[in-house]
């Protein structure tokens, strides 16, 4: 974890004090990259002990698509609770739909992208763009009439499962430089106890060597207790996919637009620099997650079946904890 804490000094040395909506301010850099090659190790910080089940948890209930707080905590992830609870702005907003309810976050974009189609009937391939859209799923769901009254477009709507999108793309097209997915809907911003911080996943095959890649776009990143999470998270995202799909994880590249440091963050993560981190772990994961290399089956709805018990760091040695509160 040496190139974590080389940012964290980075953004000591040179970042510059910014405001922002939690009201309290940060040290920020713009710009930064870290890059792991999983082969050698699992990017788990070690100058603190890491909240590995919690991570787990919350990428497990992402790819359950879980909208409401209780849900993460069943999953032994409780970082969800102020944000769907005690966030004054969310408790106001009128698309909060019940106690603990956090939105369309993360998972519902990941595994349920509301995509709507308008197509103008008064042209003359709108027939034939009709069948298209319906033939990938989409289904008609009214029309939006002109001022005159006359039909004027098609309205369509599916839910995309970006996820299970990439995994059939890495199955059937593994050499494609398209098998991403993400979570920065525009059109449901409001509808979110938080916008995604990390929200773009693009998956890069090797077919020579038989690897798969990772590289994670995160627009604003708190190194204290975001970035261990979200390593964690992302890492381990990256062996599931492997798993499932007969590959074996090489690179993660971690990159983020925002680096920063929070006010009252600052005496933990000076502590870790005086810290010598140890050794990285090594991920395990479950023997009953299917491996497609071992059984050359596509068992994709194992994304829905994973539990945070079928992972497991192993050789996992670390420093004491450290705690500071999360700004909301």
């Amino acid at each position: 974890m040496k190139q974590y804490l080389a940012l964290v000094k980075e953004v000591f040395d040179n970042g510059t004090w910014q405001e922002n909506r939690t009201g309290i301010r940060t040290l920020s850099i713009p710009g930064a990259m870290m890059k792991f090659d999983l082969q050698q190790g699992f990017p788990a910080v070690t100058t603190k002990k890491l909240a590995f089940k919690s991570a787990i948890g919350e990428m497990v209930g992402f790819m359950r698509a879980y909208r409401n707080a209780a849900d993460f905590n069943r999953l032994g992830c409780k970082v969800w609770d102020q944000n769907a609870n005690e966030n004054a702005q969310w408790l106001a907003n009128p698309y909060r739909l019940e106690e603990g309810d956090l939105g369309s976050v993360y998972g519902v974009q990941w595994r349920q992208w509301p995509a709507y189609k308008t197509i103008d009937l008064q042209q003359p391939h709108s027939q034939a763009q009709i069948a298209d859209a319906l033939s990938r799923g989409y289904r008609q769901v009214g029309v939006i009439d002109q001022a005159d009254g006359k039909p004027g477009s098609a309205v369509l709507y599916k839910a995309i499962d970006q996820l299970r999108a990439c995994l059939d793309t890495i199955v059937n097209d593994p050499a494609s430089r398209r098998i991403l997915f993400h979570g920065w809907n525009w059109a449901q911003l409001e509808e979110m106890a938080l916008p995604p911080c990390h929200l773009l996943y693009q998956f890069l095959v090797s077919q020579a060597t038989r690897e798969i890649s990772l590289c994670l776009y995160i627009r604003s990143n708190d190194l204290g207790l975001g970035t261990p999470f979200n390593l964690t998270e992302g890492a381990a995202l990256l062996h599931l996919i492997g798993r499932l799909t007969g590959y074996t994880p090489r690179w993660f590249t971690y990159f983020i637009g925002d680096a920063h440091i929070y006010e009252n963050h600052v005496d933990m993560l000076q502590q870790q620099l005086r810290r010598e981190p140890y050794e990285s772990p090594r991920l395990v994961i479950s023997d009953r997650i299917p491996d497609y290399a071992q059984t050359g089956r596509y068992e994709p709805q194992w994304l829905e079946q994973v539990e945070p018990s079928d992972f497991r760091l192993e050789g996992y040695r670390h420093h004491p904890p450290l705690t500071a509160p999360m700004a909301v």
